[in-house]
């Protein structure tokens, strides 16, 4: 590990998309040596901490949420500028070997990156992602977000990253081990 940089944002329902009042994105600034980081590297990592059903591509440049799962990208190589938390979110700056999780619901889009950007994404073990755009924006997509369940593990850092401490500690549950 090199570093121990990590960004929270958070992102209220904006009437569009509608984000995640109980949960932060979480990043991740180079957590390892970009020099190890490639797409099995990312793979075996999450797969290794219960996020599973991986692929590797770039993300979509549209707005776009999912409502049945929490997703997990790692940069494998290039940069990118993405914009998060919908059209009034914030801009964020990703390169090779950061890492981002994303709480169900929260909007994502790519803005720009350079021609060698590449991710790859995961979801926690037993949750299947789906593709929502703000005209999908309903009650029942927010009821649907509100019953995703917290991940067992970081996808990072196992039992110890800031899933524990953000995600199930913010939710007022400890988790049994």
């Amino acid at each position: 590990m090199t570093s121990n940089e990590y960004e929270l944002l958070w992102f209220e329902n904006d009437g569009k998309i509608p984000n995640n009042e109980y949960l932060p994105l979480i990043m991740y600034k180079q957590p390892f040596e970009k020099e190890i980081i490639d797409t099995t590297f990312f793979r075996s990592l999450f797969r290794n901490n219960l996020w599973t059903n991986s692929w590797e591509d770039s993300i979509y440049p549209y707005h776009h949420f999912h409502s049945t799962a929490h997703e997990v990208l790692g940069v494998t190589s290039g940069t990118a500028i993405l914009l998060v938390g919908g059209e009034e979110g914030k801009a964020v700056y990703i390169e090779k070997g950061d890492v981002i999780i994303i709480p169900a619901g929260v909007g994502h889009k790519k803005i720009s990156s350079s021609l060698d950007f590449n991710v790859v994404g995961a979801y926690p073990l037993g949750q299947d992602w789906d593709l929502r755009r703000p005209n999908d924006y309903c009650v029942e997509i927010i009821q649907q977000i509100d019953r995703v369940c917290l991940p067992e593990q970081d996808p990072v850092f196992g039992d110890e990253g800031l899933i524990h401490e953000k995600w199930w500690g913010l939710m007022g549950v400890k988790k049994v081990q």
